[in-house]
């Protein structure tokens, strides 16, 4: 070591600093070494770790043709595969970056955990799906209709596209049964009736979703006309306007019932009142008894109650709005009747709950109906100037009244009922 001299101030100047710190060094100890390996540590506590299944928001920032890199505040990059960025796989970068601008954040689904490299692979495909069987479950418990898109044809049914997914209509559940292939390209209105994420099922029905559809047509205490489809111990099965209803034996009578079978007969035609609907079961309930005017008078008289359905349902639901059309073989006289409004809507097609009259028509019609005589129908004659006036001054009511007469099981020439029916 050099002397310390005069001539080597520098060196002096460092040496007395040295002496000068020295105490304040020996007091406090030197701070340890912080190496590489202790930053890569502390960086991995303060790493965010994603797991398959977790929601995450990120920014794009890079794309390629197979994928884009986004943002999501991981170690790394996450990267986002052209397949996984939308349900109809981009063609390359430009569509890319079309579908996902740069920097602007949007929530995606991790698909895969981090690799060795700290890479998450991230989808919002998967989202889609995820959210497409979350709302299939839903219409399934609340029967709500949804619409198919058939694609394909197989030994039993036909396969649609539903929400991205691919589902399967049985046969079995098609109202067309016969020719399949003309169903492909068709979008068909269902019903899912087994929705299973787990084992990727999904199958869908055509003539549930007819059901529903016709089922939320119909309302309680409405007058429904049918026929017997089935009897059983308990009841009979009424079927109506694509529905199918459960007339009790407890509903057919106030009085006591012993035998179904000597009061109702397979394919007989009768009118009913609806007493309950239960859409999640799909049960219609019926009842004849309230249409009796005294207790056991379906068991005495059936024909005069069926006949005089129409008027005793308006007398004790003054306020509904519609009636059931009239049983097809009742009588040829509607196509003789003038094109009133209330004619026109008594011979609507079976298969329309909505083309019934209101009982405000009900009503007027019946008491002009028990009103007319034989004058108010007689042919023009000089002993009746009033049916020769001229077409000009139409006549107020007889007309249109008629259809109340024409919906009895058995027309009658006068009021009076006949035990026949």
């Amino acid at each position: 070591m050099e002397p310390i001299t005069a001539r080597s101030p520098v060196r002096l100047g460092f040496l007395t600093c040295y002496l000068l710190i020295k105490p304040i060094m020996a007091a406090k100890p030197a701070a340890p070494s912080f190496s590489m390996e202790d930053f890569m540590a502390a960086l991995d506590e303060k790493t965010v770790s994603f797991e398959a299944g977790q929601r995450v928001k990120g920014k794009p920032f890079e794309y390629a043709n197979d994928g884009v890199y986004v943002d999501i505040g991981g170690k790394s990059a996450a990267f986002l595969p052209v397949r996984e960025a939308a349900m109809r796989e981009p063609s390359g970068a430009e569509e890319l970056q079309n579908l996902l601008p740069p920097n602007v954040e949007r929530e995606f689904i991790v698909l895969k955990e981090a690799n060795a490299d700290g890479q998450v692979t991230i989808s919002i495909r998967q989202m889609v799906l995820d959210q497409a069987w979350k709302e299939l479950a839903k219409a399934q418990e609340e029967k709500q209709a949804i619409a198919a898109r058939v694609n394909g044809v197989n030994k039993g049914g036909v396969t649609a596209a539903v929400m991205g997914l691919r589902g399967f209509i049985p046969r079995s559940h098609l109202v067309e049964r016969e020719d399949l292939d003309s169903l492909v390209g068709q979008t068909l209105t269902v019903v899912p009736i087994e929705v299973n994420r787990n084992a990727k099922k999904l199958v869908l029905s055509n003539r549930e979703a007819a059901k529903v559809g016709l089922m939320a047509r119909l309302k309680v205490n409405q007058l429904i006309e049918g026929k017997i489809t089935g009897i059983r111990p308990f009841g009979v099965f009424v079927s109506f306007e694509g529905n199918t209803g459960l007339l009790h034996v407890k509903q057919m009578s106030q009085a006591h019932v012993a035998s179904i079978e000597d009061l109702f007969s397979q394919g007989e035609r009768i009118r009913a009142v609806i007493m309950e609907i239960d859409e999640w079961k799909g049960r219609i309930a019926l009842s004849t008894a309230v249409l009796e005017n005294h207790r056991g008078e379906m068991l005495e008289n059936k024909a005069t109650v069926m006949t005089e359905a129409i008027a005793r349902h308006a007398q004790l639901y003054p306020h509904w709005d519609a009636e059931p059309e009239p049983i097809a073989e009742s009588s040829p006289e509607p196509t003789e009747q003038p094109t009133a409004p209330e004619a026109a809507e008594s011979i609507a097609p079976t298969d329309s709950s909505e083309s019934s009259e209101s009982s405000e028509s009900s009503e007027s019609s019946e008491s002009t109906a028990a009103q007319a005589s034989p004058e108010a129908i007689a042919p023009e004659t000089p002993d009746n100037p009033a049916a020769a006036e001229p077409a000009t001054k139409p006549e107020p009511a007889p007309a249109p009244k008629a259809p109340i007469r024409l919906v009895d099981l058995k027309p009658k020439p006068s009021r009076a009922p006949e035990s026949d029916a």
